[in-house]
């Protein structure tokens, strides 16, 4: 059987979960058609999929592309999210035993790409986490529309140089599932409120990128000297989430 566009639909999700794909990044039909060896036709209706998500963005004159949120669009991203994780949380009993299992063994998993170099499996990790959660508590329609919303706070986390550091996140993670584990929807629910809050507060949501200069200021600021104090060195992007 060949390349369906859920496949391609899929396999773009997760190159953005894992940061391999930035915000605008076009694409085009024509060599997505070559990548995945199938037609135009296939690829197009990928990305129409993807757009009616609200991923990808399509212009008449320069082809299909990501989205690149606005500080608004970021907002609304993290209040949908809270609607939807804070609600699946909410008065659930215990988790039972396979539920439990498989969210330890993705904590494991996070745990261990946190130790390796590869930063892609670590992103794309901790976004998926969220995804797993949901999934474990019984809502895989919830589940689908988180993904979407994870890829989109994703693009936001690289837009906005998240500066949420990947090992918190992990920690993060593994206190939520401890309250599940002990039956404690309640307080699993106020960590998650608490995660999210985090994540959305790393976000630099305040820096004026309708400047149309902002871009290229950026990228011609000063570089710091070797031998500059810590304090005055600045922050470096870590672009961990969710």
């Amino acid at each position: 059987m060949g390349t369906t566009a859920t496949d391609i639909s899929q396999r773009i999700i997760e190159a953005v979960l894992a940061q391999k794909l930035a915000p605008g990044t076009r694409l085009g039909e024509q060599q997505l058609a070559m990548l995945f060896d199938c037609s135009r036709t296939i690829v197009r209706e990928a990305l129409t999929r993807l757009a009616a998500r609200g991923i990808v963005t399509v212009s008449a004159r320069r082809g299909w592309y990501l989205i690149e949120p606005s500080r608004d669009d970021a907002r609304e991203a993290f209040e949908a999210r809270r609607v939807i994780e804070l609600g699946l949380l909410r008065g659930r009993p215990a988790l039972d035993k396979p539920a439990l299992t498989r969210l330890k063994k993705h904590l494991a998993q996070e745990k261990a790409a946190l130790r390796g170099d590869d930063v892609g499996a670590r992103s794309f990790l901790l976004g998926d986490f969220h995804v797993c959660l949901a999934e474990c508590l019984g809502n895989s329609l919830l589940a689908d529309a988180l993904r979407d919303f994870t890829a989109r706070t994703t693009l936001i986390a690289m837009l906005y140089q998240s500066s949420h550091d990947a090992a918190q996140s992990c920690q993060e993670h593994v206190a939520i599932v401890a309250a599940l584990e002990q039956g404690d929807a309640a307080r699993a629910e106020a960590l998650m409120a608490e995660h999210l809050a985090s994540v959305q507060s790393a976000l630099q949501l305040e820096t004026p990128t309708d400047d149309p200069l902002h871009q290229l200021r950026q990228a011609l600021a000063p570089v710091t000297p070797p031998g500059t104090p810590p304090e005055s060195a600045p922050a470096p992007y870590l672009g961990a989430l969710l």
